[in-house]
């Protein structure tokens, strides 16, 4: 029985999550069916601009995607004091972004003079819609509904585009989240889509490196970006927000692992061991085999098995599918 999904996101444990979406009924987001010989590349943008679209209005940045042929992945980091930090006029402003609101948010947004039964309901609503600008669920949400809709009408058909719930694992440590963010930026090259990661359409990894290729720092969190969570160094005192590497250093390890990928050495790991993965201490040959296969040895937490402890605790959970695999895969090289 699927657990609710307030077992499954608890940003007391960690603000970053893996997500996944994928089609049912043969349905495709991109590539060419071989049976109807339709081409549906031209989904996989809707995707795209959806998600980059998304991040401008929710407190949730974005900090790696790809869409793939009938599925697509994304890296999410959930900024809960972005969004309580939000005035009610700015939550209002961005719930009407996507969706009409109500007579009072309406009146309130055309500068007329609420009284104080209907300031006090409309403060009320306000919460609610400002939680949802902080949920994953409805972020996933207003993704699919929009996509699903579209194709349908296109397709001329009725019923279920995606599968039933999004997946999504818990990333409890830079371990995991480095990990996880080359697995989703290689998804194309491991799926034979791509042979470069500046060649991966439709990813994060491209972005960031055409972005980089015409800027004088590609390390500054300003010329990085703008709808992506920015690279912000190597962790220290008085850290940035943003994530815990410097770009330069994972655009390398993404290129490292990409090689080894597409070379398909089976136990030849190159000695030129990217400094990142020093740093993380992963031992290299559980990096490349987390390379390949990242979701199936976990289901719904990932990091060091201490790590995947203490968030059982915190979300009042005894036991957790794949806390050995935690403790081998993500030990020190």
């Amino acid at each position: 029985m699927p657990r609710p999904r307030s077992t499954l996101v608890s940003l007391d444990a960690t603000p970053y999550y893996h997500c996944t979406s994928r089609c049912v009924r043969r349905a495709f987001l991109c590539g060419e069916d071989s049976h109807s010989g339709h081409s549906f590349e031209h989904r996989r943008q809707w995707i795209e601009d959806r998600l980059l679209e998304l991040a401008g209005i929710y407190a949730i940045d974005i900090a790696a995607y790809a869409v793939m042929s009938n599925h697509y992945h994304v890296v999410l980091h959930v900024d809960r004091e972005q969004g309580l930090a939000w005035s009610d006029a700015e939550v209002i402003e961005r719930w009407h972004r996507l969706f009409r609101g109500n007579l009072l948010s309406q009146r309130y947004s055309r500068g007329e003079t609420l009284d104080r039964a209907e300031q006090q309901v409309l403060a009320e609503v306000v919460a609610k819609w400002r939680e949802r600008l902080i949920s994953i669920s409805w972020f996933m949400r207003c993704i699919n509904e929009p996509v699903a809709r579209e194709a349908n009408r296109e397709d001329d058909v009725t019923g279920r585009f995606w599968e039933g719930r999004y997946t999504s694992q818990a990333l409890l440590d830079e371990k995991a989240l480095a990990t996880c963010m080359v697995y989703v930026d290689l998804n194309p090259i491991r799926a034979q889509m791509a042979t470069t990661p500046e060649a991966s359409n439709h990813t994060s990894i491209q972005r960031r490196i055409a972005t980089a290729r015409h800027v004088q720092l590609p390390n500054h969190k300003v010329q990085q970006p703008e709808q992506l969570l920015p690279f912000a160094g190597n962790p220290r005192e008085s850290m940035p927000a943003g994530l815990p590497f410097r770009l330069t250093d994972y655009i390398e390890l993404v290129d490292w692992s990409g090689r080894i990928l597409r070379e398909d050495k089976k136990g030849a790991i190159p000695e030129d061991i990217p400094e990142i993965l020093q740093r993380l201490q992963l031992d290299t040959r559980h990096w490349c085999y987390l390379n390949r296969h990242f979701e199936h040895p976990f289901k719904r937490l990932v990091g060091a098995a201490h790590h995947v402890r203490s968030a059982c605790e915190t979300i009042g959970q005894r036991w957790v599918h794949g806390i050995s695999q935690c403790e081998r895969l993500f030990s020190s090289g």
